[in-house]
């Protein structure tokens, strides 16, 4: 049997709903019907096809587009022998006519119930009728195909089932609704009539062309302000990249601090469960446990550590295990967007507090750091550490703690918003969230954005320098090319393929 490829239009079905235990189950199934429309299964639409193991296939045959159909599944044999009709399951069928469908195609929604014994008898029976299963992606592949979705909404569809909170769903459905692909064009309708101003002159002979630009150098780029423009627009879109990036991944924050700060206490606190072991005893912890929450709208990691403490000669040298768990809380720290670090309040800031966050500021990574007074309700902060005015020599380094206790819950609310501020800052999506706009969902759409500002930038470069429009032409081009591979304009099979196929079955 010859592999199943991306590229047919044969009849085709999949599990859209989890393989568990629930109350129904949906199948989803589409296909065209082959020019000749004879008997051969291969010639038969999805709904001609799913009719032969329906008990009423005159009713589905023809049912009107986007109606339901009741009825049983019933086995193919029976079907086709003319013997009473064995039943399967008792379904809903939700009918869908081309090309007012996802795929474009026909095709129906299956509403079973949701056993694990019924979903595989129903698949069994679609097999046996015609049906194969489909590739990952192969129904959005089809959309794409039959010309209902460009790339950029193709993909936002799996944005949509894996986002993680509000806003990554927001974002998503923006895509989905074409605003980045409206933007994509616009900027493509941009670089193309600079690209055929372009291309105008260099179909004049030199003198000709000497004459239409007023006697100026052959140098001279056509259409610059609108070349100008579309290079600022592909920035910002670039821009997004950070914001979008944070929406649909999310960030990792990383707790740490010395042993019995109350991490673990914070750890609890904050993602509402009792996940870390919390007792008196220092080094409970010794490996880091990861929790994913959201913070107003940002799809937070938060993750506990085993706490961080040298080995000086009045102390026990930590343990084997120990060791490695604050290895193992080291290399995290290392990964962490964001670094959450942990003082008890208690005991007041220890050499060991001062040497960590010095040392991070002075590392000059970028990284965010939140110092945390916890245990605030045994301890108040020192007014010195909230304003600042500490005499100490390091107090610029030492000053702004959030004070938090994992007991009372003060401070958390804070908390919050300190870290949502944060990542709403530096990637700019307070301000540019309102504006009901939407940058790249995928690594793939930010590097052809990249390509095509690199393309277009070196070209104004060039124009800067009075380099001729043959050598200015080509960039122009291949900016216009990226653009078009953003939205599935130039593809291939290829970049399809690998692209559907990390999608989910039944997408």
């Amino acid at each position: 049997m010859s592999k199943p490829s991306y590229g047919d239009s044969g009849c085709i079905f999949a599990l859209a709903t989890p393989l568990a235990e629930s109350a129904l189950a949906l199948v989803r199934l589409t296909g065209s019907a082959a020019e000749g429309n004879g008997n051969d299964g291969n010639n038969l639409s999805a709904i001609q096809l799913f009719a032969k193991i329906f008990s009423r296939p005159e009713k589905i045959l023809n049912a009107s587009p986007n109606s339901i159909v009741h009825g049983w599944i019933i086995e193919p044999e029976s079907s086709a022998s003319g013997a009473m009709a064995k039943k399967i399951d008792e379904v809903l069928v939700s009918v869908y006519k081309a090309p007012a469908s996802y795929t474009g195609e026909d095709g129906a929604d299956i509403s079973c119930h949701g056993g694990l014994a019924v979903i595989k008898a129903v698949t069994e029976a679609l097999k046996k009728a015609g049906f194969r299963e489909a590739l990952p992606g192969e129904f959005t592949f089809r959309a794409f195909m039959n010309g209902k979705l460009d790339l950029t909404r193709a993909e936002s569809v799996m944005e949509l089932v894996s986002a993680k909170t509000h806003k990554g769903r927001e974002q998503a459905l923006r895509r989905l609704s074409g605003v980045l692909e409206k933007e994509i064009s616009a900027v493509k309708a941009l670089l193309v009539e600079v690209l055929a101003g372009t291309e105008i002159y260099l179909d004049y002979s030199e003198d000709e062309f000497m004459s239409a630009s007023g006697g100026e150098e052959s140098g001279r780029l056509p259409d610059r302000n609108l070349a100008e423009e579309a290079a600022c627009r592909l920035k910002t879109l670039a821009e997004l990249w950070q914001r979008e990036r944070i929406f649909a991944e999310g960030v990792l924050a990383v707790l740490a601090g010395r042993p019995n700060a109350g991490k673990s206490s914070l750890f609890n606190y904050i993602i509402r469960e009792d996940r870390s072991i919390v007792t008196d005893v220092p080094g409970t912890t010794r490996d880091w446990i990861d929790a994913q929450i959201s913070v107003e709208g940002i799809p937070l990691r938060l993750a506990d550590t085993a706490g961080l403490k040298s080995s000086p000669s009045n102390e026990t040298m930590p343990d084997e295990a120990e060791q490695i768990g604050i290895q193992r809380s080291i290399e995290l720290l290392g990964k962490a967007d964001l670094v959450l670090y942990v003082i008890d309040g208690s005991k007041g800031v220890a050499s060991e507090d001062r040497e960590f966050i010095i040392r991070h500021n002075e590392a000059a990574s970028g990284k965010p750091l939140l110092v945390l007074w916890n245990k605030a309700d045994l301890a108040q902060m020192p007014a010195c550490n909230a304003a600042g005015n500490n005499a100490d020599a390091d107090s610029e380094k030492l000053n702004n703690f959030i004070a938090v206790s994992a007991k009372t819950g003060e401070g958390i609310q804070s908390l919050m918003r300190s870290i949502a501020g944060i990542f709403e800052n530096s990637s700019g999506a307070a301000e540019i969230s309102a504006q009901n706009s939407a940058g790249p969902g995928t690594q793939r759409q930010k590097d052809l954005i990249d390509a095509a500002l690199s393309n277009v930038e070196d070209a104004l470069l060039l124009a800067d320098n009075g380099e001729p429009l043959e050598l200015i032409a080509p960039l122009f081009r291949s900016a216009v090319n990226a653009l078009g591979e953003i939205t599935g304009e130039v593809s291939t099979a290829e970049i399809l393929e690998t692209m559907f196929s990390r999608f989910c079955v039944g997408k």
